[in-house]
């Protein structure tokens, strides 16, 4: 398997919603992404979490970031940071935003640091980089990333 999707659905009084599709990569994982109901003009941090688990009205089901190597958090393109940091999206002036980025030290279902099953979280504020996991306050909206149709 080489391909996945989580499909975002906001967290309780939240409007975040979308799909974000993974694709093993030379390199990492592609992965891509298109996310509503955000605040206009703000960047929303957005990370790989620990659990699959949207159980919760909040988010928190699907535990911390993803981090299995047990690093400091860090930018997507650090050498060393979370397996399950990816940054910031930046929404538009209507609260839509695009993402496009291979992410290293990651596969969809390999023995490199596996993401296939666990959750996505998509938080109400930036990420500032910040240790433990970048400050970025309430999980607006929350994904589970599982096997993508191949059609």
């Amino acid at each position: 398997m080489d391909s996945a999707v989580a499909v975002i659905r906001p967290t309780a009084g939240n409007q975040c919603r979308g799909v974000v599709t993974f694709k093993q990569a030379r390199g990492g994982v592609a992965v891509t992404g298109r996310i509503s109901g955000l605040t206009p003009g703000a960047k929303h941090a957005f990370h790989i979490h620990q659990f699959g688990d949207a159980r919760t009205r909040d988010g928190k089901s699907a535990g911390g970031h993803y981090n299995p190597a047990g690093h400091a958090h860090g930018r997507p393109t650090d050498a060393v940071r979370h397996a399950g940091d990816l940054g910031n999206l930046m929404a538009d002036g209507a609260g839509n935003a695009a993402y496009s980025a291979t992410i290293a030290g990651i596969s969809v279902a390999g023995m490199a640091d596996p993401i296939i099953g666990r959750g996505v979280i998509i938080h109400a504020g930036e990420d500032k980089f910040t240790q433990p996991t970048g400050g970025a306050g309430a999980r607006i909206g929350i994904g589970v990333i599982g096997v993508a149709n191949p059609n």
